[in-house]
């Protein structure tokens, strides 16, 4: 099954909740963008908002290499929350799986995004940021990939 998040130029709007250690579940918005560059090179920018002003927004900036027809991949990210980070990530059949780790960090933080294809211009996303051994926060959000 081809995939359309990541493989693919596009806008997507995304919206969901953000949860953490004993708190009640906080609803998130943002939007991703996708680009392609040559040489296989792609950046992914993500910006969450959350609605209710609980949380500061937060940013993601990818930069990813995939040769096409390989299933594993790299990425080094700069998040907003965490810093510099390094991933990898592999395009599964029905979903993209990334997982990632803070550079230089004390706390030890690392994390995993997966990004369930429900159909062309659907996603599910379920994230989770882990520090030493502890889940610290956790996203569940459906991407929906907007029309030009």
């Amino acid at each position: 099954m081809a995939h359309s998040f990541l493989m693919e130029p596009g806008r997507w709007t995304l919206q969901g909740n953000w949860l953490e250690r004993d708190q009640m579940p906080i609803s998130v918005k943002g939007k991703t963008l996708v680009a392609w560059g040559r040489e296989n090179w792609y950046t992914m920018v993500t910006k969450l908002v959350f609605p209710d002003g609980e949380r500061d927004e937060i940013s993601f900036q990818y930069k990813g290499h995939l040769d096409m027809g390989e299933r594993q991949y790299t990425f080094v990210l700069q998040h907003s929350l965490l810093g510099r980070v390094e991933g990898e990530g592999w395009v599964a059949p029905e979903s993209i799986v990334q997982r990632y780790w803070v550079l230089g960090d004390r706390q030890r933080r690392n994390g995993f995004e997966t990004f369930y294809r429900l159909n062309d211009n659907t996603y599910y996303l379920s994230s989770g940021i882990i520090a030493v051994n502890n889940l610290t926060s956790a996203m569940e959000v459906t991407l929906e990939r907007q029309r030009e």
